[in-house]
C-alpha cells in the first residue's frame, strides 16, 4: 500500500475528476482505493470542492488559512486533534466544520472514509514540528 502524502502545492492544485451533471458513485470510488492514503477532488461546487479521503493512520499537522473545512465521515471513525489539545471523534454520518486557520490533524481509526468540502484550491500550511504538547 502506498502511504505518501501530497505536497501542499499538489493538494491545492488538484482538479475535479468529474464535471458537473455527472453522477458520481462515492461508494464505488472509495471501494476502488487500495492505497493507505488517497485524497482526491471529485467535483467542484461554485468556489468550493468536494473531496473524497480514504486513509489509515494519521495525517500531518496543518491548517488552511483561507478556507473552512467540513468533514463528513461516511465509513469508519475519524479523530480530529487540535493545536490546543482538544480532540473530537466523528463516527459514521457525523460531521464537523474546522474554521479557517485552525491548526489540526486527522487520525483514522482503522480504514476511514470521509467527504470534505472546502474552498477550491485551498491553501494548506503544514506545521512542523508538531504543536506544543503533541
Amino acid at each position: 500500500m502506498k502511504s505518501e502524502f501530497p505536497t501542499a502545492q499538489e493538494y491545492s492544485s488538484q482538479r475535479a475528476r468529474y464535471p458537473a451533471m455527472t453522477v458520481v458513485d462515492i461508494r464505488s470510488e472509495q471501494a476502488a482505493v487500495t492505497d493507505s492514503y488517497k485524497n482526491q477532488v471529485l467535483v467542484d461546487i461554485n468556489n468550493e470542492c468536494m473531496r473524497l479521503s480514504v486513509f489509515e493512520g494519521e495525517y500531518r499537522w496543518h491548517h488552511h488559512p483561507d478556507s473552512d473545512e467540513l468533514f463528513l465521515v461516511v465509513a469508519g471513525e475519524l479523530q480530529i486533534e487540535f493545536e490546543s489539545g482538544a480532540q473530537s471523534t466523528l463516527k459514521e454520518w457525523q460531521s464537523m466544520v474546522v474554521p479557517a486557520g485552525t491548526v489540526h490533524r486527522t487520525r483514522a481509526i482503522g480504514r476511514t472514509v470521509n467527504v470534505t468540502y472546502e474552498k477550491h484550491g485551498a491553501q494548506t500550511v503544514f506545521v512542523e514540528p508538531a504543536p506544543m504538547g503533541k
